[in-house]
């Protein structure tokens, strides 16, 4: 586990607030100098904390308002790498978990509409062997993803 101590854990923090936030803004805020903020975070990218910037789109806004979660269901003799391929060949899958136990995937979608929605559902049931599906519509989310408690 690398070594990561307060002040980097702050870092930690401001960058996942804003990953914008400039070192002046964040040496300001931490007390440091921007030299040793640049130097925490280079650190940190290279011990492999940090793996990317990214930004945070508001899909509704771009007309993919609609989330979903559909379960997959595969025969037990399904390749873990087959699941993982039927599923990332659909455009409108953002993220799939294969997970043990019954269903085999989670697969997380996003679409314009529900008649959106129904296509892909059976775009998904027609990939591979899949022998089941259920699907689950988002209705609001929360995400620790911007309070992680580990990063203080």
């Amino acid at each position: 586990m690398p070594d990561v101590d307060d002040i980097d854990q702050q870092v930690l923090r401001l960058l996942r607030e804003d990953g914008r936030r400039t070192f002046s803004e964040m040496a300001e805020l931490i007390g440091l100098s921007v030299a040793a903020v640049k130097r925490r975070v280079d650190r940190l990218r290279q011990i492999g904390v940090i793996t990317g910037f990214t930004v945070q789109i508001d899909y509704a806004k771009l007309g993919w308002g609609i989330e979903a979660f559909t379960e997959l269901r595969y025969p037990g003799t399904t390749p873990v790498s087959e699941i993982v391929r039927t599923a990332t060949d659909v455009t409108e899958v953002q993220a799939v978990y294969t997970i043990a136990g019954d269903p085999d995937a989670l697969i997380h979608v996003r679409v314009r509409d529900l008649g959106h929605l129904q296509q892909v559902i059976d775009r998904l049931r027609r990939a591979g062997d899949v022998t089941g599906t259920k699907t689950l519509l988002v209705l609001g989310s929360w995400s620790r993803e911007a309070r992680d408690p580990r990063i203080r």
